[in-house]
């Protein structure tokens, strides 16, 4: 008999994916519309953070791919302790685990053009791809290990992985093992990745980059851990948790004297400081929504978060743009020139929105 399942669902979870998606549905674009229309040094800072960094360094734009490995991992604890009180068997749990991994790759090849059906153009390397296969790698490590022996796991793909970019650069590269043409990771790549790096010689999304994204996606499971642990008051939770974000950032920024933060190379650095601003996020999200109990602003991002790789796949097949143009740009004609991109950035976020919110309403959620 299957034991009754009471749901544990963090509603901050949701809230905080929904803000992270918001960016890729076209946040970065209404901050870039406000710094046009009101040239202020605070909104055209704003508008930088929006940008990736091209090689070394950070912005917020850097953050918002980590950040979401990070709630994926997150959520894993809970789900797997529902899938064990519906009866599920371990046998039953790997293989979800591995097919979900796997879905995800899939869904990256076709977001690229897989059914193009050019494999020698094709990108197989990309964002679903890494979320996939680190957080499946990263769920696998919870299943067999134990907390204590986890974090010193994840403490060793840190360091083994600037270790191994420090002492091996690219033998056909310019001798700077941390550049984009002498690292090992893109030599790794351009060996053994088929199809079409997305920089020519390098891909974000590549092979090597894996192995720190492991620790991303772990580092969520330990703070979705952490967070169910009982017997702890909600106050004391979110306190430390917020002072180990703190640790990480200043790790991170420590690090980077010797190992440089760099998205592209998911740099050990790198993960440290967005895996403590990750939890410092979450810290306050929690707070807030599920500690304090502050609901009544979340909507417009848990409507979102709820579907989060329906938005993604979305705006790729869907031309949310062109929609958004039709029912808009009349609208924005009228507003001048330096407020039209501000204008139409809202109606694409509109569009996209009430699509997501017409699912919502009707309970329809892609789950992968």
């Amino acid at each position: 008999m299957k034991k009754e399942v009471k749901s544990q669902r963090l509603q901050s979870l949701d809230v905080l994916r929904g803000f992270d998606m918001f960016f890729i549905m076209g946040g970065g674009a209404l901050f870039a519309g406000l710094a046009t229309c009101c040239p202020i040094p605070f909104f055209q800072a704003i508008a930088r953070q929006m940008e990736h960094v091209p090689w070394h360094g950070v912005a917020f734009e850097d953050m918002i791919f980590p950040l979401f490995l990070f709630i994926a991992g997150i959520s894993f604890p809970y789900s797997l302790e529902k899938q064990k009180a519906c009866g599920m068997s371990s046998a039953a749990i790997y293989r979800k685990v591995i097919r979900r991994g796997l879905v995800l790759v899939l869904l990256g090849c076709i977001y690229n053009g897989l059914l193009d059906f050019d494999f020698a153009h094709l990108r197989y390397a990309s964002v679903l791809g890494r979320i996939g296969l680190s957080w499946m790698f990263a769920a696998l490590l919870f299943l067999n290990v134990r907390t204590r022996v986890r974090m010193g796991v994840v403490a060793l793909l840190f360091i083994g992985y600037w270790a191994l970019l420090a002492c091996f650069p690219a033998p056909d590269g310019n001798g700077d093992p941390f550049s984009m043409e002498g690292s090992l990771v893109g030599y790794v790549d351009r060996m053994f990745l088929p199809g079409q790096l997305y920089l020519g010689i390098h891909d974000p999304e590549g092979l090597l980059g894996i192995i720190p994204a492991v620790g991303t996606a772990s580092l969520g499971m330990l703070t979705g851990e952490w967070i169910k642990r009982e017997g702890l008051p909600e106050l004391r939770k979110v306190v430390l948790l917020a002072c180990a974000g703190v640790m990480l950032v200043v790790v991170g920024w420590i690090w980077d004297l010797v190992f440089p933060i760099n998205k592209n190379l998911w740099t050990s650095s790198f993960a440290c400081l967005v895996g403590g601003i990750s939890m410092l996020l979450f810290a306050l999200f929690y707070y807030l929504i599920d500690v304090r109990h502050c609901h009544r602003w979340t909507l417009f991002f848990r409507v979102i978060g709820m579907n989060s790789i329906t938005i993604y796949l979305a705006q790729r097949f869907i031309d949310f743009d062109y929609t958004g143009r039709s029912l808009f740009g009349g609208l924005a004609s009228l507003f001048p020139e330096s407020f039209q991109p501000l204008i139409l950035a809202l109606a694409y976020i509109a569009v996209c929105w009430g699509f997501l919110y017409l699912l919502y309403r009707q309970r329809i959620f892609l789950k992968v």
